[in-house]
């Protein structure tokens, strides 16, 4: 694992100052940038207001050898205990323009997803309402390519401008994102997302409201409650695991896993795909329920669970959460 060297880092921090990218946080709590309320202290974090200052953190991040991380609310990660050595950039509110025109929308990649739907629903514009219950930000849902009922945001989008690793922008089409089953193209190049372009289709405002609110009304009496951290959900479904063994939290549940504790985490009593922070839950407590459950479905129905969230090291690194839970089986 390599971290940066305190003199880069100081050489980094000097170029920021004064490149004028927006305020620097130091030593900030990653707890505080996710929905697990989980994570140790990130050496910096930049929260930047338009794409051109996406571009300089990236260039100068580069430039120093220091790691970056990109994340939105941080909705799909879990962050090390012992935080981040290297630079944060947050793609949040700063970045959450929207502009409606025709059947389209434009958004900056920082807005909140359920807002989204609600802008569409108004305007008459559908497509967006299996979003309404998503915790999280535009940007990271079309790199996950993420959504609900089967339905993912990719299928909606024309296209999307992005910051490479070098500090580039690129102009995307749906066709070079490669949408597939929550994942794309955009997480494996490390692409970030700063705007895209939705393609909408005409619909009846009344309708969508009363669609969104029956599905947010069916979240509330299935999922956990909104004040008990949790990631949503945490192993991925797909077609092949529910046409075999069925979806993640029924297995999990028939497993006799449901309630299970360690440390300051459990696996939901109301739905078993759920981890919640019950008080002081750590990354190792997640990780190690994780793990149990691989362990304990793999041994009844021969079945590898894979996760949807994301592990994030101390150095930047990003992996399913699965992967990093296997570094703690003694197997």
């Amino acid at each position: 694992m390599n971290f940066p060297s305190a003199e880069n880092f100081r050489s980094l921090l000097a170029d920021l100052a004064e490149s004028g990218v927006g305020p620097i946080r130091f030593d900030e709590p990653l707890a505080n940038h996710c929905s697990w309320r989980i994570g140790g202290p990130a050496d910096a974090l930049v929260e930047p207001c338009d794409a051109a200052h996406v571009a300089e953190v990236v260039r100068l991040a580069r430039k120093h050898a220091i790691p970056l991380l990109v994340i939105g609310q941080g909705t799909n990660l879990l962050y090390d205990d012992a935080g981040l050595r290297g630079v944060v950039l947050k793609i949040g509110a700063r970045l959450s323009r929207v502009e409606i025109a025709g059947n389209g929308i434009t958004a900056g990649a920082g807005i909140w997803v359920p807002h989204l739907a609600r802008l569409a629903a108004r305007a008459g514009l559908s497509g967006l309402e299996h979003t309404i219950g998503i915790p999280g930000t535009l940007g990271g849902l079309l790199a996950m390519n993420g959504g609900s009922f089967r339905r993912a945001v990719g299928d909606n989008l024309l296209r999307v401008w992005t910051i490479n690793r070098a500090g580039e922008q690129e102009v995307l089409t749906r066709e070079q994102c490669g949408f597939g089953y929550r994942r794309s193209a955009l997480q494996n190049s490390g692409a970030i997302v700063v705007r895209s372009e939705l393609e909408l289709a005409p619909g009846d405002p009344r309708q969508m409201r009363k669609d969104m609110l029956a599905d947010l009304r069916e979240r509330r009496r299935k999922f956990p409650r909104k004040r008990e951290p949790n990631c949503g959900s945490v192993f991925l479904s797909t077609a092949e695991m529910h046409a075999t063994v069925g979806p993640p939290g029924r297995i999990i549940e028939e497993a006799g896993l449901k309630g299970t504790r360690i440390g300051g985490a459990e696996i939901s009593c109301r739905h078993a795909n759920f981890i919640i922070n019950r008080g002081g839950a750590t990354c190792r407590d997640v990780l190690s329920l994780i793990d149990l459950v691989r362990r304990t479905v793999r041994e009844r129905i021969g079945f590898e669970m894979r996760c949807e969230v994301r592990y994030v090291k101390p150095n930047g690194e990003i992996t399913p959460a699965d992967r990093g839970a296997d570094a703690l089986s003694p197997g």
